[in-house]
């Protein structure tokens, strides 16, 4: 046996005590999804359910389904009313928890829509959300009754938009199904549009761990057409009408590109099995975004396009922080006496459930570096280019945004440059892990 599959076997047995229920024993082969809307202000946080629909199949895993790898920022869960046991449970992080943060958030009240799928309960459900700040604490929990005999949940029909598979590794019932849509593309851009999702999924295939396990990935893309090409700019006051409404300037950020209409990127999706969403920009400015199990957008023809990609999926898909930090700034997204929850940082709160195992003896930590910069997104030296292979896993202070006080693994890794060619050692087996919960049997 490959020895990080078995080493992912004995962490994922170590982390799940008890099997969860067998998938048909609580669930149909659907999928509910809950559109929510996330509010705040000065006055708090608010959660409101905004729909409830259904459709035909389940794309998400069927085993371990009470139980979650990595936390995020909030969590979604499927309970038994009767006993109150959690049947099925799954994480995320939102744009809504990071526009808390900023300074806009302490004057004036703003909503996002987020939407979650979960499997179709088989009889009455409760289903709970729960937002965290960022000390991991529960500022927001809603719970609300699921009833199959409902008459006004929705059943939605199936997506008349162009599909076509550009990657198959397996029954969507055991891979993991990511969909690619299309923004700012128009009917006429079809041809485009499915070549450069090929280039671009093809390009995160490339990357460890997922390059020796495509056979685990089914990858799907969507012609999601919008009534205008391009993507809108508001530093230039350039508005586009696309289908998702997709802008610069997330949070006054030149380079943050989001997209507002969640609920109509899952109605592109109806009928196509999914579980993660990549969002396809039709733009050749730099730019992109990606939040943990929500979504990943990412523009196509920049020179940055393929490396910034890659880089966004390791948010999105797994978790993993921005190693970069600013050397002029202290941001305070990560508090330095709480350990973050994502694999491949740490404030040493609990290093020993991050990467301490990796390190070797004698490694001194924290570990110097000659590497003075916050987010060197240069080309590669010489010397990175020959040290990539064997990168001194250690504690390399700056990270997370911060130049002091949050370590990361190495001193170049694929999530703090763009130019370096491969996710670190500590990413990768993070990324494995993940990989495993999804698609190994219990």
């Amino acid at each position: 046996m490959n020895k990080l599959i078995a080493t992912s076997l004995l962490v994922l047995s170590a982390s799940v005590a008890t099997a969860s229920a067998p998938f048909g024993e609580n669930f149909n082969d659907s999928t509910l999804r809950i559109d929510y809307v996330f509010g705040g202000g000065p006055d708090g946080v608010s959660i409101f359910v905004d729909n409830i629909s259904k459709s035909a199949g389940w794309a998400g895993r069927r085993a371990r389904l009470d139980h979650t790898l990595y936390p995020g920022n909030g969590s979604i869960e499927v309970k038994d009313p009767s006993t109150g046991k959690t049947l099925y449970k799954n994480t995320f992080s939102s744009l809504f928890q990071e526009w808390v943060l900023t300074p806009e958030a302490k004057t004036t009240p703003r909503s996002f829509e987020n939407t979650f799928l979960v499997p179709l309960p088989k009889g009455e459900a409760d289903i709970c959300i729960t937002l965290l700040d960022n000390r991991h604490q529960t500022v927001k929990s809603v719970t609300h009754r699921y009833d199959p005999k409902d008459e006004l949940t929705e059943v939605k029909r199936e997506s008349p938009y162009y599909k076509e598979y550009i990657h198959k590794g397996g029954d969507p019932k055991e891979a993991i199904d990511f969909a690619i849509v299309a923004e700012g593309y128009t009917a006429a851009d079809k041809d485009l549009f499915l070549e450069d999702a090929r280039r671009l999924a093809n390009e995160i295939l490339s990357y460890e761990p997922f390059a020796s396990r495509k056979d685990r990935f089914n990858v799907v893309a969507v012609l999601s057409e919008s009534n205008e090409s391009g993507v809108s700019i508001p530093l230039e006051n350039k508005w586009v009408d696309t289908a998702f409404s997709s802008h610069y300037s997330t949070f006054h950020s030149s380079r943050y590109l989001t997209a507002p209409d969640v609920k109509k990127m899952h109605d592109a999706l109806t009928g196509v099995p999914y579980e993660h969403l990549i969002v396809l920009v039709n733009s050749d400015r730099y730019g992109g975004g990606g939040i943990f199990n929500s979504y990943l957008l990412s523009t196509t023809r920049n020179e940055h396009s393929l490396p910034v990609v890659v880089h966004e999926f390791g948010h999105s898909f797994g978790g993993l922080a921005d190693e970069y930090y600013y050397v002029d700034e202290q941001d305070d997204t990560f508090p330095l006496d709480v350990e973050p929850w994502e694999p491949n940082i740490t404030t040493r709160v609990d290093f020993a459930s991050k990467w301490q195992d990796m390190v070797k003896p004698g490694t001194p930590l924290p570990t110097p570096t000659t590497d003075k910069g916050g987010n060197r997104a240069q080309k590669m030296s010489a010397d990175k280019k020959r040290n990539q292979k064997d990168p001194v896993i250690g504690l390399y202070e700056g990270g997370g945004y911060k130049a002091k006080g949050v370590f990361r693994p190495v001193e170049t890794c694929r999530m703090r440059d763009n130019y370096y060619p491969a996710f670190c050692p500590v990413c990768e087996r993070a990324l494995t892990r993940l990989i495993d919960f999804y698609t190994l049997p219990e």
